[in-house]
């Protein structure tokens, strides 16, 4: 308040200044200029200066008072002594070593002194320096990263007038370690993967797993997104409603690998969705999703075996010696935190809470969903093409085969393959408008995850095959998973081996149609995305 008092009263000095002067003739006599100064209480001489400034510029701030010292724009240094100034600036100052504005000094005035020149004072260099384009100069010493959120420009922002119109969709490593259902020992942090729609800052919906982001995860957020959650919320004993469902019009994702994919990239255009791309290295474009994740991060930081988001915030605390929850129960968790918290508090941008104006919005323009969720769901999972032998198709050095495939034998033209990289222990192959299941030709075989496959051929190349066989990799894994169990009590990370295959016990996960399931003798199963499970896929 006394800076603004002191600005009020500075510029009202100019305007009085002002008054005076624009009265003034253009030659005025002597007993005029006398009468001014005495109004102004000012000498002659000052009088004059004001009165040519005034005059040259025609703007009353021409008569606010100056900054002492040499003018901002005058040049301070001589030519001479500005090359070595520049030279030092770009070579050594400019760079990610980041010196003091001091020791940018000294190894100035060391040169000049070298070639005869007088070094300038450190005053007049940090003019100089004051001068120079701040946002490129932090950004080449600290990166972009730093630079931008201090002098980026972000005009406008991205606005989308109905529900679904855009849905934001990223991953985030969990500052939360969870920990093994049954030794209750920690087994690590968890990673993410969560939809917001942006017009209403809904949480459409996420997925967790102890993997790394990749297609999978995000086929799982996606169709938890779209589907009614119902089921979803009553499996986990959640008594509150999450009424955000349908496929969005457009996706809004960040650059990773995963939403590069072309099995993700043609799902998208099969189900009638837009896929936009933000700029590389521009954060700022994902605001809405990146604000919805700082918010859930926030919360979690209130639960055992928090992390925090950072060292000095943790203190002396041990997050794994804290771990109480399970993977399962932190899912269950951020569920409430969502549709308990999130969706029912009022919104600083909506002023309203974003179940209320989600209602709203889809009251107007209802929701598109997929007739067939389990459809959906294949569409985005990963795929590779093979062609179709005569003795089944071979995905990762297993034969699959199907009695459903037998009329497309001989036409030599490749097929897709969609499988999930959780459970190998079926695939589905793409078959004129719809999918048939494929098993592995030896139904003894167990079921297993990529990673495992990966994980065995590793070592069966370590060991010098270079020719590996269907036999050698089962057998690997099942000597693999042995190993393990032996061990899951001792090393976390045996214990977080064993937890990411956990869901590969019998009854395996995908039914497929309904008349596959009536064909089957055991009883139906649920969908793959009502379940926490864990795959590898890179």
């Amino acid at each position: 308040m006394d800076h603004e008092r002191a600005d009020r009263e500075v510029w009202a000095a100019a305007e009085r200044r002002a008054a005076v002067l624009g009265k003034l003739p253009e030659r005025p006599s002597d007993a005029e200029v006398r009468t001014a100064c005495a109004t102004l209480e000012v000498s002659r001489a000052t009088l004059f200066r004001w009165l040519k400034r005034y005059r040259d510029t025609g703007r009353t701030s021409a008569l606010l008072p100056r900054r002492r010292g040499p003018p901002q724009a005058m040049e301070p240094l001589a030519p001479e002594v500005l090359a070595v100034v520049e030279r030092h600036f770009q070579d050594f100052y400019a760079t990610q070593r980041r010196p003091t504005r001091t020791r940018l000094w000294r190894e100035i005035g060391a040169d000049c002194r070298r070639e005869g020149l007088k070094p300038p004072s450190i005053r007049r260099l940090g003019r100089w320096l004051a001068l120079q384009d701040q946002a490129e100069l932090l950004r080449r010493r600290e990166g972009k990263g730093k630079s931008e959120p201090v002098f980026l420009a972000t005009p406008g922002s991205l606005r989308a007038d109905a529900p679904l119109d855009i849905v934001q969709i990223d991953h985030t490593k969990v500052d939360v370690t969870v920990v093994d259902p049954a030794s209750r020992k920690p087994i690590g942090r968890p990673t993410l993967t969560l939809a917001i729609d942006v017009a209403t800052r809904m949480a459409t919906g996420f997925h967790l797993s102890l993997e790394p982001p990749c297609l999978t995860s995000v086929a799982l957020c996606l169709t938890h997104a779209v589907m009614d959650k119902t089921a979803w919320l009553a499996a986990r004993d959640i008594a509150a409603e999450w009424p955000a469902r349908g496929i969005p019009r457009v996706i809004h994702v960040d650059n990773g690998a995963e939403f590069h994919a072309l099995a993700f990239e043609r799902a998208c255009a099969e189900h009638g969705v837009d896929l936009t791309y933000r700029p590389p290295g521009t954060p700022r474009f994902g605001g809405h999703i990146e604000r919805l994740i700082g918010t859930m991060m926030g919360e979690a930081h209130l639960l055992p075996g928090s992390h925090f988001s950072n060292v000095r915030e943790r203190g002396d605390l041990d997050p794994e010696a804290t771990a109480t929850l399970t993977l399962r129960e932190l899912e269950a968790w951020l569920a409430l935190e969502i549709v308990g918290v999130y969706h029912a508090r009022v919104h600083r941008s909506l002023c309203a809470p974003p179940n209320a104006v989600w209602a709203a919005g889809i009251a107007a323009a209802p929701p598109r969903t997929p007739t067939d969720p389990r459809r959906f769901l294949m569409d985005f999972l990963p795929a590779e093409r093979r062609v179709l032998q005569r003795d089944g198709l071979h995905l990762f050095n297993i034969r699959y085969w199907s009695d459903e495939l037998r009329r497309l034998m001989g036409q030599g033209e490749k097929v897709t393959i969609k499988y999930d990289p959780r459970d190998l222990s079926r695939v589905f192959v793409r078959v004129d408008d719809g999918y048939v299941e494929a098993r592995p030709a030896d139904l003894t075989r167990p079921a297993i995850a990529l990673w495992e496959h990966r994980a065995a051929v590793a070592e069966l190349r370590a060991a010098g095959r270079r020719a590996v066989d269907e036999e050698q990799i089962f057998s690997t894994i099942l000597a693999q998973r042995a190993l393990v169990d032996a061990a899951g009590a001792a090393t976390k990370a045996a214990r977080r081996q064993v937890a990411r295959r956990a869901h590969l016990a019998p009854p395996a996960m995908i039914d497929v149609t309904p008349a596959a399931r009536e064909s089957d003798s055991e009883p139906p199963r649920p969908l793959p995305y009502f379940e926490v499970e864990e795959w590898d896929e890179r």
